[in-house]
C-alpha cells in the first residue's frame, strides 16, 4: 500500500498486483525431438549440393586412386576451369536465354489475361475455361512427343525464323511447347490473387471512364507484383532446366540449351564426373541470381493468404 497526497489530504492506495513470472518453457522432449527431425529433413536436402560442391573441387585423380567416399588430398578449382571451356558454356547460356526470356514474358502476360478474363467477370464458360487451363497441366508430356514431333516436322516457318524452314529444330517450337504447358498454372495461381482484389477498385475505375484494358493495365496488374515475381522465378527455373523437350524437338546440337552441354561432357567409355558436378554448379549459376534478386518478392507471393481466414 502507498499514501497519495491530494488537496484533502492523504489518501491510501492500493498498487496494481504484479503479474506472476511465466515459467520458462524448457527443453521438453518432443520439442528436442522436433529440433532433431528438422535438422535432419535440412540436412536430407542439403546433401546431394554438398556433396556435388564437395566432388567438384577434387581432381579426377584423387577420386580414382581413393574413392569417392574419402577425405581429399587435394582440392582447387581445375574442374570449373576445363567445365567452363570444355563444354563451352557461355555459348549455351546464350542459347538457353533465347528460349526462357521469351517464354517467361509470354507465360505471364497471356496467364494474366486468362486470370483476368476469369475472375474477375462473371460469364458463362469462364469456370469451364479456368478448369481446361489447369487440366492441360495433367497431361504427361511424354504422351506428346511422338504426334508433337510430327507436327512440327509439318508447320512450315519462313527461312528468317528456322533454318530447317519447318518448326522442328527451331526456338520458337521450344517457346511454343513450354508457354503452352507453363499457362495453365500461371492461370490457376493469378485468377485465385485476382479475386481476392475489391471490385470497388475496378468499378471506380469503370465510373472514371477507364476502358477494359486499362483496368487491366493500370488497377489489376500493378496490384500482382508479389505473384507474379513468384510465377516469374518458379518459371524461370522450370524452363531454364528443361532438358525432355530441346533433346527431341531440336536436332541441331549447337542450338540446344545448357543442360545438353552438360550431356556432352559424358564420353561413350569414360565419364569425368567431377568435371560434370562443376559443370552443373556453374549451369545452376543464372537461377540463383533470379531467385537472390527477386527473393523478398518470391517469399511473399507463396506466403500471400497465409493469415487470412
Amino acid at each position: 500500500m502507498t499514501m497519495t497526497a491530494t488537496p484533502s489530504g492523504t489518501v491510501p492506495t492500493t498498487a496494481p498486483p504484479t503479474p506472476p513470472e511465466r515459467p520458462r518453457r524448457g527443453n521438453r522432449p518432443a520439442r528436442i525431438a522436433l529440433h532433431i527431425f528438422l535438422a535432419f529433413t535440412a540436412l536430407s536436402f542439403l546433401a546431394p549440393l554438398l556433396w556435388t560442391v564437395y566432388t567438384s573441387l577434387r581432381p579426377y585423380s584423387d577420386t580414382a586412386e581413393h574413392g569417392y567416399f574419402s577425405l581429399p588430398r587435394k582440392l582447387g578449382f581445375e574442374n570449373y576451369a576445363d567445365a567452363w571451356n570444355q563444354a563451352e558454356l557461355m555459348h549455351y547460356y546464350g542459347n538457353t536465354l533465347l528460349v526462357t526470356l521469351p517464354t517467361l514474358l509470354l507465360v505471364l502476360f497471356l496467364s494474366s489475361f486468362v486470370a483476368y478474363a476469369v475472375s474477375r467477370y462473371s460469364w458463362r464458360g469462364n469456370i469451364a475455361l479456368l478448369i481446361l487451363f489447369t487440366a492441360g497441366n495433367l497431361l504427361p508430356p511424354q504422351a506428346m512427343l511422338t504426334p508433337l514431333y510430327r507436327m512440327y516436322n509439318e508447320i512450315p516457318l519462313p527461312e528468317s525464323m528456322s533454318d530447317s524452314l519447318v518448326v522442328y529444330d527451331s526456338y520458337w517450337g521450344i517457346i511454343a511447347i513450354h508457354v503452352a504447358f507453363q499457362m495453365g498454372f500461371c492461370t490457376f495461381v493469378l485468377s485465385n490473387y485476382m479475386k481476392t482484389i475489391p471490385h470497388e477498385l475496378t468499378e471506380a475505375a469503370i465510373v472514371d471512364g477507364a476502358s477494359v484494358f486499362r483496368q487491366y493495365w493500370q488497377v489489376i496488374l500493378p496490384l500482382c507484383r508479389p505473384p507474379l515475381a513468384a510465377l516469374a522465378t518458379l518459371e524461370f527455373t522450370w524452363v531454364y532446366n528443361d532438358f525432355l523437350w530441346a533433346l527431341v524437338l531440336m536436332q541441331t546440337g549447337d542450338k540446344r540449351p545448357i543442360t545438353s552441354a552438360l550431356g556432352n561432357l559424358q564420353g561413350v567409355y569414360f565419364t569425368n564426373n567431377n568435371l560434370i558436378a562443376a559443370a552443373s554448379l556453374l549451369a545452376a549459376i543464372p537461377t540463383l541470381v533470379v531467385y537472390f534478386a527477386l527473393q523478398r518478392q518470391f517469399i511473399g507471393g507463396l506466403t500471400l493468404g497465409a493469415s487470412k481466414g
